[in-house]
């Protein structure tokens, strides 16, 4: 039989690895689109991406979050109430959801002409509001597979989006192949949402055929709305709030590079760079770390609930040491083949600066997710919202005082400074109420050890030559990189395992994992 544990591990198993290969299609599907749009036409998607996010931010209203808590505690404790939440769900999503597709549609031309001051912005914002109820139902319905922990069927959805929305995306850039840019992003952005319809098409099919499986004792309360509300509510409020300083960011970046002397096309081209390509590609690894965080919510929820503090401090423990040790290893490879990889990917010496320039915080980045992840568990995401909110709110004025003088490279400080205060800040609160200590030489200085060692050794073994001979490949170029990145973090687990970072009981943790005995 399969133990809690185990089920837990093969879920996130399955999740980590559905995450890596959508990423991957996205990373290449970025490069791609990068090639047919250019610098400029990342901007300007990436631009409107700070307007897509606060009206889908608005579409979704917590509901995801509020799922997964409602459910899994009706399932839990076995109440029959989670087929009334599920139902409450959906019309909550479709209230929020239709309400800002309105808004959008109606509000795109001042949008376009007075707030983004581009016109074509436009039609692109028109043609997504379409899809923000597709967007809010799957997403209640993800947080219903999380909930359950049959999450193999979101993935399904997912795949099915990607594969679609790449698809359609590329067949519809090629048609229009040689139009302004103003189609080229219409065609673009129809192409995404025709993909998150047919995604919430199929996830609505999977759940009809799951809901199967929920308790069928009807609750005897009239209504699960007002539950529902309670809890997404305040969380969608201080979203909406985080959002909406996220967007203020976004548009204020190209302002503040104008301001500096460069010109709207060149702005708009160095924030296309860094948002459009570096930025995804950094987080790109964090989605087999991702899929692990997501799936303590509702194991810390459970815990909390019945007030085990045991297992809470246990999964929290874990959790902060494989995230530190993963994330600090793939740091270390990333800055040490930064400009190979902006090569790489996307032919741009600019990108592999800002790559070496901004990889030093991936620890942090990763570490913020995981820890949100887990506060969230533990019923403090107010506290998140409060902490994202404040990070938000520094940034922009940040953007604004430093952006004018000191440009792009004034950015990547703000990136710094509010990494570092939002990471800390969450730490400190989730090591406060969890009780855990944290062994600071085992968790970071080694894994930084056994990283800059690990990066050496390849370093070595590749300028000599003894690896290329080995393999058989007789000059640098996309598989001499993809080798010696693999080689590097196959080095990074040995010198670890030696370090004692992957210690025994860990091994045998892993082991225990994967067995069925």
């Amino acid at each position: 039989m399969i133990n809690r544990a185990q089920k837990y591990f093969f879920n996130a198993l399955l999740l980590s690895a559905s995450s890596i290969a959508l990423r991957g299609i996205s990373v290449a599907f970025n490069a791609y689109i990068s090639e047919r749009l250019g610098a400029q036409g990342m901007g300007l998607l990436t631009l409107m991406g700070g307007i897509f996010g606060f009206t889908i931010t608005l579409a979704c209203s917590g509901i995801n979050l509020a799922v997964v808590r409602l459910v899994s505690a009706s399932v839990a404790k076995g109440d029959g109430r989670a087929r009334r939440i599920m139902r409450a769900s959906f019309f909550y999503s479709l209230v929020f959801s239709i309400t800002s597709a309105i808004l959008l549609f109606l509000l795109s031309r001042a949008i376009g002409d007075v707030l983004l001051r581009d016109a074509r912005v436009v039609l692109p914002l028109r043609v997504f509001a379409i899809s923000l109820p597709a967007i809010s139902l799957s997403s209640a319905i993800s947080g219903y597979f999380y909930a359950v922990r049959r999450v193999y069927k979101g993935v399904i959805a997912q795949f099915v989006e990607q594969g679609v929305r790449v698809t359609l995306c590329s067949y519809l850039l090629v048609i229009v192949a040689g139009g302004s840019l103003e189609v080229s992003c219409v065609a673009f952005v129809l192409g995404g949402v025709i993909s998150e319809i047919v995604s919430a098409i199929v996830s609505g099919v999977l759940y009809l055929v799951d809901r199967k499986r929920l308790f069928r004792v009807e609750a005897t309360h009239s209504s699960e709305l007002g539950r529902v509300c309670s809890v997404a509510l305040p969380v969608a409020i201080s979203a909406y709030v985080r959002s909406a300083l996220s967007t203020i960011e976004h548009l204020a970046i190209p302002w503040g590079l104008r301001r500096c002397g460069l010109g709207y096309e060149a702005s708009l081209s160095s924030y296309g760079v860094l948002h459009g390509m570096v930025i995804p590609l950094l987080l790109f690894p964090s989605a087999m770390l991702g899929a692990f965080s997501s799936l303590l919510v509702p194991e810390l929820s459970e815990a909390h609930a019945c007030q085990n503090t045991t297992r809470v401090r246990y999964i929290v423990s874990r959790a902060f040491a494989l995230s530190l040790l993963f994330s600090i290893g793939i740091s270390g490879a990333f800055v040490s083949f930064s400009h190979e990889i902006g090569e790489f990917l996307y032919g741009s010496a600019e990108a592999g600066e800002y790559i070496r320039l901004l990889s030093p915080l991936i620890p942090l980045m990763y570490l913020d997710g995981a820890v949100d992840a887990m506060l969230k568990g533990l019923s403090e995401q107010l506290y998140t919202m409060r902490v994202n909110i404040s990070d938000s709110l520094i940034s922009v004025l940040l953007i604004i005082l430093l952006l004018p003088r000191f440009g792009i490279r004034g950015y990547v400080a703000v990136i710094f400074i509010t990494e570092v205060f939002n990471t800390s800040f969450s730490i400190i609160k989730l090591l406060n109420i969890s009780g855990v200590s944290t062994p600071v030489i085992k968790w970071v200085f080694k894994p930084l050890a056994s990283i800059a060692v690990s990066t050496l050794i390849a370093r070595a073994l590749f300028d000599s030559g003894v690896m290329l001979q080995l393999f058989g490949i007789v000059e640098s170029g996309k598989s001499y990189l993809i080798l010696e990145l693999a080689i590097t973090m196959l080095l990074y687990l040995i010198v670890s395992r030696i370090m004692g970072v992957i210690t025994k009981d860990d091994v045998r943790w892993g082991k225990r994992l994967v067995s069925q005995k």
